[in-house]
């Protein structure tokens, strides 16, 4: 393993919504044009941008996540994510300090915990002077964080850079770029946030245009300079353990929602992984020990995954044959009787667990969450992940709950999930074990 001590950046922002997604991406190519070898990270509970961040460069990109991966764990991605590099770019979540309901796992959190310095993009579309006065006071806010850099986003004209660059010299924080209001390249979203990437009409010409505008408007020398890096050693923190020595993973578009370090380390202890695709009919390998249907969007595709015989077929034999079959939040809807989509059509799923799922009716589930596991999982009893769904349980026969679930702040949400026998599910989303205290 890699024992290097990785450079970087992160790139961060006052809010959601100030286009750091965008000048993300288009750095990240115009930084690889530019002859960088340049790695990538997501941090918080992302499935769907890091897709973006692949499309960018080429490389797979790891979510980091200051809050529900253990430190040790975090600093052994970002070594792995930068072998070879020369540069380590990291998106933030959100605004800079927002993070649990407890403050902790912010994007300042993780900056802190590697070292790296922030880049901060900054919305100026209806504020001048005032983007000064916004970057001191993210600037002083915390010790430990170190505002590197400014690119301000949505600049209208010449004359409103010159009076952001201006109002700007006092801080002695550089601005290293204005960037344009650029209509055309905003991002389609969906309810549970963009448009995968394998959806994007056209990904590569917006990737390739997000970089022109990129080029033209960033200095990419001073930003690279910038990097850097303090992050600890890391001391080989193992992943979860795997659900089984052969695993099956569902994966395609109805079920995209996999976090590649979960796989990763699934791979590092020995385990064999075989893909299959519920959308094309396929069924899981006959020889698997355990199939994992990950979340995503599968009542976008509810009618077809219900007469997909091959693939259901292969559910219940894997389930007959008392191999491990386990679902998260998508998985777990398609591992019930029924899914109403959100035109109120009812179709059949696996019928593998007493339950019926709805997206007729939405309602945001959102947050961190604990759990402790209450069923023959490998996890471990202690375990941290979130739920981030619109669908809701309508009906739940009987049987045994798979986690015990508190929030962030450790308030008692009680029992989820189901399990019957060898097959379980949940809206859980499961990321790393609890870090001890």
């Amino acid at each position: 393993m890699p024992t290097m001590s990785p450079k970087g950046l992160v790139i961060a922002a006052p809010s959601s919504g100030s286009g750091k997604t965008l000048v993300t991406l288009g750095l990240l190519r115009a930084l690889g044009r530019a002859g960088h070898k340049v790695g990538s990270a997501k941090a918080g509970p992302d499935y769907i941008d890091p897709r973006f961040h692949e499309a960018a460069t080429g490389q797979p990109c790891v979510n980091l996540d200051a809050w529900a991966m253990r430190a040790d764990l975090v600093t052994e991605l970002a070594v792995r994510a930068a072998a070879d590099k020369n540069l380590l770019v990291i998106e933030g979540v959100m605004g800079l300090f927002d993070g649990a309901e407890t403050g902790e796992g912010s994007t300042a959190d993780l900056a802190g915990m590697l070292g790296f310095p922030i880049v901060l993009v900054v919305d100026s579309l209806r504020q001048s002077q005032s983007a000064a006065a916004l970057v001191r006071g993210f600037a002083s806010h915390r010790a430990d964080c170190r505002i590197a850099g400014v690119i301000f986003n949505k600049v209208a004209t010449d004359r409103h850079e010159s009076i952001l660059r201006t109002a700007m010299e006092p801080l002695g924080i550089p601005v290293l770029g204005c960037v344009r209001n650029v209509y055309e390249l905003e991002v389609p979203s969906r309810h549970l946030g963009l448009v995968q990437a394998q959806e994007h009409v056209s990904l590569e010409r917006f990737i390739e245009t997000a970089a022109d505008m990129v080029t033209a408007t960033i200095d990419l020398d001073g930003l690279s300079a910038l990097a850097d890096g303090g992050a600890p050693e890391p001391c080989g923190s193992p992943s979860l353990a795997p659900l089984g020595q052969k695993i099956a993973v569902a994966d395609d578009r109805a079920f995209a929602f996999t976090y590649p370090h979960l796989l990763d380390g699934w791979r590092r202890a020995g385990a064999e992984i075989s893909l299959f695709s519920p959308l094309n009919d396929e069924a899981p390998a006959s020889d698997a020990e355990a199939v994992y249907l990950p979340g995503g969007y599968p009542e976008l595709h509810a009618g077809k995954l219900a007469g997909n015989a091959t693939f259901l077929g292969g559910l219940k034999a894997a389930a007959g044959a008392e191999t491990l079959v386990y679902g998260e939040c998508g998985g777990f809807m398609v591992l019930g009787d029924g899914l109403i989509d959100a035109d109120g059509q009812s179709h059949q799923m696996s019928g593998l667990l007493p339950v019926v799922t709805s997206f007729e009716k939405r309602k945001l589930h959102l947050g961190y969450r604990q759990f402790e596991c209450l069923g023959p999982l490998p996890f471990g009893k202690s375990i941290r992940g979130h739920e981030f769904h619109y669908s809701t349980l309508i009906s739940q026969g009987a049987g045994e709950a798979l986690f015990k679930a508190a929030d962030a702040a450790g308030r008692d949400l009680g029992e989820i999930g189901l399990r019957a026998g060898r097959v379980m599910g949940s809206y859980a989303h499961i990321i790393d074990a609890r870090p001890v205290s």
